[in-house]
């Protein structure tokens, strides 16, 4: 365990480094997520983010996440749904996996993520509605793939349990899994980090 000093605004903030994961758990973890990864289709650097969508840490890291995408053009961001925050989150996470197969989870992931807290399923309905998701085929995609959507959400809850992650938002910087990043300047010095590592070893 360690700790990355990081500058602030003129003051120091300090980001937990709570420890490395292997090369194989990265693959493992990387390997057919079930949702699109936003940024570059070539990343040397990928981060991976464990959300709930109601985890207000969540969405006060979403901006600086997507600070990151625009100041990087080598980073890429894989979104793993973990709902732990009640039965409005579930639904919430089971409709936005289930956009994806009208290839629009990204964009159902940012509206919901977006949006002030999620307090019951027909506000999730109403948002994903307003950006343009046929309802219709989203509900008809969550019945048709739900075995498929609740495997992947047990897949994330298992990586999670097994990375040590015990809330939201679990955060994996490379191999690196970093607490406590809530700006675009905190996340550039991890991802230089992870960067610096990966070149290192040439993998």
């Amino acid at each position: 365990m360690g700790f990355l000093a990081l500058a602030v605004s003129g003051s120091a903030a300090c980001a937990e480094d709570v420890g490395a994961i292997s090369r194989s758990a990265e693959v493992a973890i990387l390997r057919n997520p079930g949702t699109p990864a936003a940024g570059t289709t070539d990343a040397d650097v990928t981060l991976v983010e464990y959300f709930d969508y109601n985890c207000p840490f969540c969405k006060k890291l979403a901006p600086a996440l997507q600070g990151l995408l625009q100041a990087d053009a080598r980073v890429a961001l894989v979104y793993k749904d973990w709902p732990i925050l009640g039965d409005v989150s579930r639904y919430a996470a089971r409709s936005a996996l289930a956009a994806g197969w009208q290839g629009k989870y990204l964009l159902a992931h940012d509206t919901l993520m977006g949006a002030a807290r999620l307090a019951s399923n027909s506000q999730v309905d109403s948002l994903l509605q307003h950006a343009g998701l046929n309802m219709i085929q989203l509900k008809a995609d969550g019945v048709s793939h739900g075995a498929l959507i609740n495997a992947l959400l047990q897949r994330n809850d298992t990586e999670v349990r097994a990375l040590g992650i015990r809330g939201t938002p679990g955060l994996l910087v490379g191999r690196h899994i970093i607490n406590g990043v809530y700006d675009v300047a905190e996340l550039e010095r991890a991802v230089a980090i992870a960067r610096r590592e990966h070149e290192a070893r040439g993998d």
